[in-house]
C-alpha cells in the first residue's frame, strides 16, 4: 500500500476506530437514536471546519471563526425571529465584512493570525452587545430544518456527507476550484497566468463567512437559543478538523471530505470520553492527545513517502 493511500485512509480509519470503541463500550449507541445523540452537534462543527478550510487553502489561518459563529447564533436567536429582513441583512453584511478582511490582509500584506485574532474580539463584543445573557429563540422553520428526522440515517450524517461532497466537487474538481487552490499552492504562477490574487482571497474569505453563517444558524436551530460564548471552542476544533482530515497549513493542500470526517471524529471523541467517564475538565486535553496521535501517524506516513520518492 502506497504512503499516499495510507495518508488518505488515516481520517476514515480514525473515525471507524473511535466508532468501534464507542460501540464496544456502549452497544446501545449502535442505533439510529444513539448516532443521532452523539452526532447531534456535528453539522455546525463540520460547517465551521469547512469555513476554516477555505482560509487555510490560501495559506492563512482564521482565529476568529468561533467568535463569528457565536455572533451569527446571537443574530439568529434575536433578530431573525422578530425582524427577518433585518436579520438577513445583518448576516449578509457579516459575510461582506469577512470578504473585506481577505482584501485587507492581501492589500496590506498583514498576518492573517493577527487580523483574525483582533476580529475575534470584535465579533465577541458585538455578540455580547446583542445578547448580554444566554437566551433568545430560534425561528421555527430553522429548528424544523436542522432537526429533520430522516429515515434510516440521522440527518446530521446525511447533511455532513452532502456538505463534504459538494465542497469536494467545487474545490477539488472544478476549474474554479483549481484556481482557488492555486493561490495557496503557487501564487506566483497564478499571478503570471493573469489571475487576480486579490479576487481569490476575497472569494475564499467570503466563502468562509458564508459557511460560518450556516454554522451559526445550524447551531442556534439545534440549541433553540444562543449565547455570546456558545461556539468559541469552534476555532480550535475547526483547525484540528482540517489538519486531522489531511490538510496542510501551507501549499493549498486541503481535503474537504477529510475535513468533514475530521470534524465528525472530534465530535465522536467527545462522546467517547464521556462514555469513559473522563471528567469534562480533562476532555479537552484528551481530545488534544487523540489529535497528536493521529498527526504523529500522518507524519510517519509522510516521512516514509519522502524516503520512497
Amino acid at each position: 500500500m502506497s504512503p499516499r493511500l495510507l495518508r488518505a485512509l488515516l481520517p476514515p480509519v480514525s473515525l471507524v476506530l473511535i466508532l468501534a470503541v464507542i460501540f464496544l463500550i456502549q452497544p446501545r449507541a449502535m442505533s439510529y437514536l444513539g448516532l443521532n445523540l452523539m452526532l447531534n452537534l456535528a453539522l455546525p462543527i463540520a460547517l465551521a471546519t469547512i469555513a476554516q478550510l477555505c482560509v487555510i487553502t490560501v495559506n492563512d489561518l482564521d482565529l476568529s471563526i468561533g467568535a463569528f459563529v457565536s455572533l451569527v447564533a446571537c443574530v439568529g436567536a434575536t433578530l431573525l425571529p422578530t425582524t427577518p429582513l433585518l436579520g438577513t441583512g445583518v448576516l449578509l453584511a457579516l459575510i461582506a465584512v469577512y470578504a473585506g478582511l481577505g482584501a485587507l490582509i492581501h492589500w496590506r500584506d498583514l498576518p492573517s493570525i493577527v487580523v483574525t485574532l483582533g476580529m475575534s474580539f470584535v465579533w465577541l463584543g458585538l455578540a455580547v452587545l446583542l445578547l448580554p445573557s444566554p437566551g433568545g429563540s430560534a425561528p421555527g422553520w430553522l429548528s424544523g430544518l436542522v432537526k429533520l428526522k430522516t429515515p434510516l440515517v440521522p440527518f446530521a450524517i446525511l447533511a455532513s456527507a452532502a456538505l463534504a461532497l459538494l465542497v469536494h466537487l467545487f474545490l477539488m474538481r472544478s476549474s474554479v476550484g483549481v484556481v482557488l487552490r492555486g493561490a495557496g499552492g503557487n501564487a506566483q504562477a497564478l499571478r503570471r497566468a493573469g489571475w487576480s490574487l486579490l479576487r481569490v482571497k476575497i472569494a475564499m474569505y467570503a466563502l468562509a463567512g458564508f459557511f460560518g453563517v450556516l454554522s451559526g444558524l445550524c447551531l442556534v436551530g439545534l440549541t433553540t437559543s444562543a449565547d455570546a460564548n456558545i461556539a468559541l471552542r469552534y476555532t480550535l476544533l475547526s483547525i484540528a478538523g482540517v489538519i486531522l482530515g489531511g490538510g496542510e497549513f501551507t501549499g493549498g493542500r486541503v481535503s474537504p471530505v477529510g475535513a468533514v470526517i475530521g470534524a465528525l471524529t472530534l465530535t465522536l471523541a467527545g462522546s467517547l470520553l464521556s462514555f469513559l467517564r473522563i471528567s469534562p475538565d480533562w476532555q479537552i486535553g484528551a481530545q488534544g492527545a487523540i489529535l497528536i496521535v493521529v498527526l504523529a501517524l500522518r507524519a510517519l506516513v509522510n516521512q516514509t513517502e519522502r524516503r520512497m520518492a
